[in-house]
């Protein structure tokens, strides 16, 4: 029998509906859309059509979404493309990014760039300061990879444009399981990745506000308004498309669902798991998104007491190391009991079946393991 896939926040499966979509585009579909003959007008034409798609998911217009290759690109493109030639060179972060945003921010700090990194309280929660540097750019994730904790964006991005200066965010893991809307939002910038809402790995999207100085760090032709050159990935456009477009249209009632399923698990888990603590509890969370930590075990040697589930013990990026997760630390978890965290990520495709299995491997691992000691 196959694990039950637990695994939602580190890549989801493609839909049936997207794999269809992409299908054609892969076959006979497979003009250049800079070409202008009809092979070339279809693929340009599907382009246009997803965008006004992921547009639509985003409240934005649909000259406003740049297609990329990824959560990590767009990331990239929003960070060095909204801090080259400005003054101020002034960025606030968060301590728990995910790296393809602190891995960039961090290049630029060893540029000349000045840092600040927001902690975050007991809950999970960025701190928001009192103010910003004049002028900074303000990037901060949307929700957290790991605990699924929903960050105060809104309230960021006033502060970054009240002090002259803009905001993007990473809503890779929010997009297609809650509400963003960008214009509520009022973020400047925002990150689309396309293997976390059941489009294919490889492609992603960078919502730009109409009128930003955006200045592209890759250069080449003039694909993307010149803001991302190279020939587009037509099929996989599509398919990010085709699951906005579904997200669009299920989004509530899939939230509902999972949320009820994730509160089922948590009530299994705790009920034979004494001690069981849920990281980020009290705090809003992606409706999929159950981060546990299991009292006097690695979570690691759980899951492996478990094979009857595919899970991580958090970001899928670090899985398989026995060091305490810098999120569930910056918490303040002692070291000790941040190793004892699971993250388990529903989707689409978890029953109520699966969680009820899921619970009982779980409790099972956990107990063989405290048994012993």
């Amino acid at each position: 029998m196959e694990p039950i896939y637990l695994d939602y926040n580190a890549t989801t499966p493609l839909l049936p509906e997207v794999v269809e979509a992409m299908l054609p585009f892969l076959r006979e579909h497979f003009g250049n859309p800079s070409s202008g003959h009809v092979f070339g007008r279809r693929a340009k034409e599907a382009v246009a059509r997803a965008r006004e798609q992921v547009a639509e998911l985003l409240g934005c217009d649909a000259d406003e979404v740049l297609f990329t290759s990824g959560g990590t690109e767009s990331n990239n493109l929003a960070i060095f493309g909204l801090t080259r030639d400005r003054a101020a060179g002034a960025i606030v972060t968060s301590v728990i990014e995910h790296p393809a945003t602190s891995g960039p921010v961090g290049a630029l700090e060893g540029h000349g760039s000045r840092v600040e990194r927001l902690g975050v309280d007991p809950r999970g929660v960025v701190r928001l300061p009192a103010n910003v540097p004049q002028g900074a750019l303000v990037t901060v994730m949307h929700s957290n990879n790991e605990t699924g904790v929903l960050q105060p964006i809104g309230e960021l991005a006033t502060l970054a444009h009240r002090a002259g200066g803009l905001a993007h965010t990473d809503a890779s893991q929010s997009v297609g399981k809650v509400p963003v809307d960008v214009r509520a939002l009022d973020v400047d910038a925002l990150t689309v990745c396309g293997h976390k809402l059941y489009a294919p790995k490889g492609v992603g999207a960078l919502y730009v506000r109409r009128g930003l100085d955006l200045r592209p760090f890759m250069l080449g032709a003039s694909h993307e308004r010149g803001l991302r050159p190279g020939t587009e990935n037509v099929a996989s456009i599509v398919g990010l498309g085709v699951a906005a477009e579904l997200a669009s249209k299920t989004l509530d009632d899939e939230a509902r669902r999972v949320s009820t399923l994730r509160d089922a698990l948590r009530e299994a888990l705790s009920a034979g798991i004494p001690g069981l603590v849920v990281n980020g509890d009290g705090a809003p969370r992606l409706p999929n998104t159950l981060s546990v930590r299991l009292p006097r075990v690695v979570g690691s040697a759980v899951l492996a007491a478990a094979p009857a589930i595919a899970a991580s013990t958090g970001s899928a990026c670090h899985d398989g190391h026995e060091i305490a997760s810098a999120v569930i630390l910056a918490m303040g978890v002692a070291p000790d009991d941040a190793t004892g965290t699971v993250r388990l990520s529903l989707g689409r495709l978890t029953t109520a079946q699966d969680v009820s299995r899921a619970a009982e491997a779980l409790t099972a691992g956990w107990r063989a393991l405290t048994s012993r000691g």
